[in-house]
């Protein structure tokens, strides 16, 4: 027994050790139900914390020791809310919490200056702070399969997203503030409750490309007849002629994807 107690008290030691010159702790599948001592105690050396599918209900409030993360990933879990000092993590680059219960995102969020992926789908989202609007890095934002009714006007502010997700959600119309984001290159919008886009979408968001709105009540004569409807249209067709000429597969929906309705 003495031995095994030793054998099980080093392998204890060699994977903190490891986590510390790696930065990396994964701990998938590991049937944890709280955040582990020996990780949050690692403080700065921690850059990447990855504990994907365990029984995680809380976020602790000792997670604004690890200053230096970067990546935080707790897809499938069980957690229903996020700590008012989550913004204490002023590294943060991605945020993944997919497969939750979170029905509200703290105001704090938008202390995540540095923060370029956040995604929060599959969970209980009603809506989205206002503070989002500071995340100015912020590339590509998904909250898929949720119960949100609108996006926030500040949504507009976040000037580097790319690509937005939020499909299968309650969402009516968008805030006339998305034609601020020249570089956004996705919108996709299935299953909603959508009648009408910002009048000068198409023709302010000059980078857009695929247009996606399965399942709400807006036709193609509605596009069609919008500012910009031909500029986009070559766009996205440049999109996926490059697309074929790179050998690049393209899916079932093929060259349907620009407004796909």
């Amino acid at each position: 027994m003495g031995c095994c107690t030793s054998k099980n008290v080093d392998s204890e030691a060699g994977r903190v050790a490891r986590w510390r010159s790696t930065g990396i702790v994964a701990l998938r599948d590991s049937k944890l139900k709280a955040f582990p001592d020996e990780v949050l105690d690692l403080e700065s050396s921690v850059r990447t914390l990855d504990l994907t599918r365990n029984k995680l209900v809380e976020v602790p409030v000792e997670i604004s020791k690890l200053i230096n993360l970067q990546r935080l990933i707790l897809a499938e879990n069980i957690i229903e809310r996020l700590p008012m000092n989550l913004g204490k993590l002023q590294s943060l680059k991605v945020m993944i919490l997919d497969g939750n219960r979170v029905s509200a995102l703290p105001d704090e969020l938008g202390q995540l200056v540095k923060l370029e992926r956040l995604s929060i789908s599959g969970n209980s989202l009603i809506g989205l702070p206002e503070t989002i609007g500071s995340l100015r890095n912020l590339v590509l934002l998904n909250v898929s399969n949720n119960k949100i009714k609108h996006l926030p006007e500040s949504i507009g502010c976040c000037f580097s997203l790319e690509e937005i997700q939020a499909n299968e959600n309650s969402i009516e119309e968008l805030p006339s503030s998305v034609c601020n984001l020249v570089h956004l290159k996705s919108l996709c919008l299935d299953n909603n409750s959508v009648k009408q886009i910002p009048p000068n979408l198409l023709k302010e968001c000059k980078s857009l490309q695929n247009i996606s709105l399965h399942g709400n009540p807006i036709s193609m004569e509605y596009f069609q007849q919008m500012d910009g409807f031909q500029e986009f249209e070559g766009r996205r067709k440049r999109k996926f002629d490059k697309q074929i000429d790179s050998n690049v597969m393209i899916g079932s929906k093929g060259l349907d994807e620009g407004v796909d309705l």
